[in-house]
């Protein structure tokens, strides 16, 4: 995995990025010079051919990342996969009939563009297919040390998403016995000394779907067998079992060794809360904003909020007039939020719910198809138009563009209770979008706060104005397609 705007992108897909640009650039080269009617060089290098294929190339590659196409690069559908081919060509046609409104130069020659269209449909789908099927051999080889849960959590994540270029070759568990659901020990105790009984004794896998290779006492003997690239040490208990003069021989004979923590970090792209101890926020010089990018974020959301601001006027007004006429109410919902540092501030929001929405539950979280909400709330929950008044909460200083999404002071007196370092996300003002609201479901759990959490401390980690792009444009892309929106 490379890192790419301060998050870990697979290799993988950097490179079926970069080799489809080729591609569809070096495809719709060929179509010049097979369906241009002059001379194609002068088409090619002397005239707007260039600018013509860095269009075409810039709309293929952007409607392919809206439909997905490099976040799930393995094929399981082949019928669908010419489908999604067939749209995105089909907006490309679309896209040069619009900027030929603008410009004609820009518009690509029409027997340039069926040719080159054709010859990109049938070469982009032969080497997915191929990609897919290959280009995952091998990779990244990990060897799993211990069972925390931390580790579990990598292995069902890798397993989940081949994608990321990992293998696991196998595990070393740290426990003697494992209770496995189903066997003997779980549905009643056999005999001393039989079958039964050592069976039930001998140490079984921890982490599911992970080949079991032996206990820790045997670290060695399974790397030099199996030679991972990588070592993953995840232990229950560090003190007594951690095998230290195994890992520091294993360390500076070559092998890269990581703790659990680390990995979950990178394969996830999250901080892990079950095994994050105060002393790495107290002494790590990671954790934690810097005074200097908060200074520049603050800067630069101002000026994006009042350029923001302008643009959305129209579509505020036309929200605002919708509001009004649709249900009876304030076009405002105003509502207390916790922000940086703890102090509360009022957030802003057309309102997408009726007036008594809460008069007899008191604060409650949003919920999936919530009946509370208005026809037309609804309408503007999914296209986020809802969220527009908060640039003015920007304007003030009390939010920012990217960051924590801002909670209610009486949800946040009780998550501060029940979740440990849930405070912290206040280290940064709360943002219109973030991190985990690009990479996680609406949450309405105690389970779906965690996992929040961790992506909120990761983003506190790693801010930057390359990671703020990263988020902004991923929320552009959610907000096209309707996605997260409750």
């Amino acid at each position: 995995m490379v890192r790419l705007f301060r998050v870990f992108i697979p290799v993988g897909v950097v490179i079926l990025l970069i080799t489809e640009v080729l591609l569809v650039v070096g495809l719709y080269t060929l179509a010049a010079y097979l369906g241009y009617d002059g001379n194609p060089y002068e088409y090619l290098f002397l005239g707007s051919g260039k600018l013509n294929i860095a269009l075409v190339t810039i709309s293929i590659i952007l409607g392919m990342y809206l439909q997905d196409l490099y976040s799930d690069v393995h094929v399981k559908s082949h019928l669908l996969l010419v489908q999604q081919l067939c749209f995105v060509l089909g907006a490309a046609f679309l896209i040069q009939g619009a900027v030929s409104y603008l410009d004609r130069t820009l518009r690509m020659p029409l027997h340039i563009m069926l040719y080159g269209s054709s010859m990109s449909i049938a070469a982009i789908y032969g080497w997915r297919v191929l990609f897919s099927r290959y280009a995952f051999i091998g990779g990244d080889r990990l060897l799993l040390v211990g069972s925390s849960p931390a580790l579990m959590e990598v292995a069902a994540h890798i397993q989940e998403h081949p994608e990321k270029g990992l293998r696991i070759i196998g595990a070393l568990t740290d426990q003697d016995t494992v209770e496995v659901p189903g066997t003997a020990a779980a549905i009643g105790a056999p005999a001393p000394g039989t079958a039964a009984a050592l069976a039930v004794a001998a140490p079984t896998p921890a982490l599911p779907g992970v080949k079991f290779l032996g206990g820790i006492d045997s670290l060695r003997e399974v790397v030099a067998s199996t030679r991972p690239t990588r070592i993953v040490v995840g232990m229950q208990e560090r003190r007594t079992r951690m095998p230290i003069a195994d890992l520091l021989d294993l360390r500076y004979s070559g092998h890269l060794i990581e703790e659990a923590p680390s990995t979950y970090e990178r394969v996830c792209g999250r901080v892990c809360t079950k095994e994050l101890r105060p002393s790495q926020l107290i002494y790590s010089g990671e954790f934690g904003p810097r005074r200097r990018m908060l200074v520049y974020q603050n800067l630069s959301n101002m000026l994006v909020a009042a350029v923001g601001v302008v643009i959305a006027s129209p579509f505020m007004l036309l929200t605002a007039l919708a509001v009004r006429l649709s249900s009876a109410g304030p076009i405002l919902y105003r509502q207390t939020r916790v922000g940086m540092d703890g102090t509360t501030f009022t957030l802003y929001k057309f309102r997408s719910m009726r007036v008594d929405a809460e008069v007899g539950t008191g604060a409650v979280w949003a919920q999936k198809n919530d009946p509370r909400v208005t026809p037309v709330g609804r309408i503007i929950r999914k296209i986020r138009f809802d969220e527009l008044p908060q640039f003015f909460n920007v304007l003030r200083g009390e939010m920012s563009l990217v960051g924590p999404r801002p909670e209610r002071p009486e949800f946040v007196k009780i998550l501060v209770e029940q979740i440990p370092y849930y405070r912290q996300r206040h280290a940064v003002r709360p943002g219109i979008t973030g991190w985990a609201q690009i990479n996680y479901k609406y949450g309405d759990t105690l389970e779906d706060t965690i996992a929040k959490l961790e992506y909120d401390l990761y983003y506190i980690k790693n801010v930057s104005w390359m990671l703020d792009t990263y988020i902004i444009f991923h929320t552009a892309k959610a907000m096209l397609l309707f996605r997260g929106a409750q």
